[in-house]
């Protein structure tokens, strides 16, 4: 050590044993101590006795904190099951992950809702001031009021030589794809004017779909339904989907759904390439099909104005409903699953409750509509003629009047669909494509790892995978998707008591029904169909085991009895001396 050390540490130590030292003779002279009242000598009770905590309930949550607890709500996925006292588990481990599970979930939600306070974006419709309606407002006149970037969503494609024609709009809204009943099929990202591929397959094209992102789409074609890639290449030929007219896609169960001509909805695993489910309706063919995007069930429209409701590994429907006089034309389906939009040839566009399986209300068009759609912010759009008309919050309640409205002279809407996160309405007709813009339509904020709009192509990849990973089996397609995961709040014992109770009710059933043969009752009959013989034939006759030993000594018992019965006795064994040939013959 250094000399500065040495003296560093000689100057701490002088200090440290000075300070000692002041403390100790402060000790040692109790009259110069200051007085101390009880309370002073024990501050902590003092303020324990003045200031008491505020329990938690008596806490009011503030602003902020209700606001989250509203939003919150919006946010639970199924209720919890009740438990009570010590029947919560049946041990420590178990009760822990029950609790950690429910502390995730929790905490899922809070952040769920917390997170809304970054989401800026607000939607706004369109307002009329006094006598003005908005349904009169020109696409022209709203190009003039908005942005460039808005303004330039409006435009046509004019395409006569190969109409009408049916759309389709990726997940993310980004890009669009375009099919002429002709044969003419495009792709492309439209906000861009970015051309992806075209084709002219001359045959018919009657529906075009994405699948699962940008890169691959089907076509339904006048025999088979073909799957395409990005750039045009035909990557399969779907045999199983026989002169397909309509198509639909499950995106969390990477199925591919298509009905046609011969009337069946055929499910096809576009992974394994392995058909999963063909149902058979027996209505005749058909043209409508709906995906519901909350529980992925597949609605059907028929020609006696039946709509029915389809999983991939049940045979017969989910449901039906009848909600028309005569054939179905278009359906659609909110984004909550919870409203189907139906229209029929009898002119009738009408709202149902899915959940109740009840008609809410009605509106009348002056043609029957040919295409319906239903936005992500719950704007009813129906194609009749050469008209577009949209209503405004017309799922809820009867609209009076028109959103918004369009009409193209001398064509006739073929299909329409709102985009995605975008408050545009795209919609073919037998001339070609348009668009058109519908303030308040699409969903101002979007949630990056469901759609992104703006996703680069290594965000594209790594979503891919993670929805191959996430994917679904086919049977998890429910009218009601909360069954998953669901606990039966039932304890052991009364779960079997219940099963013990089914089966003997079953049994009873069965017994009087006849499907029980009772062996008092039963006929007793002798030669071929004789009971013994029966149950011989129904065993192995290479399995020897000790009853059927048994069975056969006794069988052979008796018949050599019925033998004795039978033959005629002689002479010299008859008399005194008969007991004793008895003996003799049973030897």
């Amino acid at each position: 050590m250094t000399g500065l050390g040495k003296l560093a540490d000689r100057e701490t130590d002088a200090a440290l044993g000075g300070a000692f030292a002041k403390g100790s003779t402060a000790h040692t002279h109790p009259a110069d101590d200051i007085a101390l009242s009880d309370d002073e000598k024990h501050p902590r009770a003092l303020s324990d006795s003045k200031t008491k905590k505020p329990k938690d309930k008596d806490i009011k949550p503030d602003a902020v904190t209700l606001d989250i607890q509203k939003r919150s709500e919006k946010y639970q996925r199924g209720t919890p099951a009740k438990q009570k006292g010590k029947e919560k588990a049946r041990s420590k481990t178990a009760q822990a992950k029950l609790t950690h599970a429910r502390n995730q979930r929790d905490a899922a939600v809070l952040e769920a809702a917390r997170s809304e306070a970054l989401l800026t974006e607000e939607s706004g419709f369109m307002e009329a001031e006094h006598m003005e309606r908005t349904y009169k407002v020109t696409q022209k006149d709203l190009a003039s009021h908005v942005d460039i970037s808005s303004a330039a969503k409006i435009f046509d494609l004019s395409l006569p030589d190969f109409g009408p024609y049916s759309l389709s709009y990726t997940p993310n809204g980004r890009h669009m794809l375009i099919g002429g009943r002709k044969g003419h099929i495009a792709c492309m990202n439209w906000r861009s004017g970015k051309l992806g591929c075209e084709l002219h397959l001359r045959e018919t094209v009657r529906d075009v779909c994405w699948l699962h992102n940008d890169q691959l789409f089907a076509v339904a074609q006048k025999k088979h339904a073909f799957i395409y890639d990005h750039t045009g290449a035909e990557v399969h030929c779907l045999q199983k989907h026989i002169e397909p007219t309509a198509l639909g896609f499950l995106p969390y169960h990477f199925l591919l759904a298509s009905t046609g001509m011969t009337g069946r909805l055929v499910y096809q695993d576009i992974t394994e390439g392995k058909v999963v489910g063909e149902h058979k309706p027996g209505y005749g063919p058909t043209h409508v099909l709906e995906v519901s995007p909350y529980n992925a069930v597949v609605h059907m429209g028929h020609a006696n104005g039946v709509v029915t409701l389809w999983s991939p590994q049940q045979s017969l429907p989910l449901a039906k409903m009848l909600c028309h006089k005569g054939p179905v034309q278009a359906m659609a389906i909110d984004s909550t699953g919870k409203h189907v939009a139906t229209s029929g040839l009898d002119g009738r566009v009408k709202v149902w409750d899915i959940r109740m399986f009840r008609s809410l209300h009605e509106y009348t068009t002056l043609r029957p509509a040919q295409s319906l759609d239903i936005s992500q912010r719950g704007l009813l759009a129906a194609g009749w003629g050469p008209n577009v008309t949209v209503w405004k919050d017309a799922l809820t309640t009867q609209a009076t009047d028109p959103y918004m409205r369009r009409q193209l002279p001398g064509s006739t809407i073929s299909d329409l669909k709102f985009v995605p996160y975008d408050d545009v309405l795209g919609y073919g007709h037998s001339a070609g494509i348009s668009s058109m813009v519908v303030p308040g339509a699409g969903e101002p904020n979007f949630d990056a790892f469901v759609a992104n709009p703006f996703e680069t192509r290594k965000q594209r990849q790594e979503s891919e995978v993670k929805s191959l990973l996430d994917k679904l089996a086919p049977d998890t397609v429910q009218l009601d998707p909360m069954f998953i995961g669901r606990i039966d709040p039932r304890s052991y014992s009364q779960r079997q008591h219940n099963r013990l109770v089914d089966a003997r009710d079953e049994y009873s059933k069965n017994k009087a029904d006849g499907k029980y043969v009772d062996n008092n009752v039963k006929n007793k009959m002798k030669g071929r169909n004789s009971t013994a013989k029966r149950f011989n034939r129904k065993r192995q006759s290479n399995v020897v085991d000790l009853k059927k030993v048994l069975e056969m000594e006794k069988l052979e018992r008796e018949m050599r009895e019925t033998d004795t019965k039978r033959r005629k006795v002689p002479e010299q064994e008859q008399g005194a001396l008969s007991k004793f040939y008895a003996e003799r013959r049973n030897e």
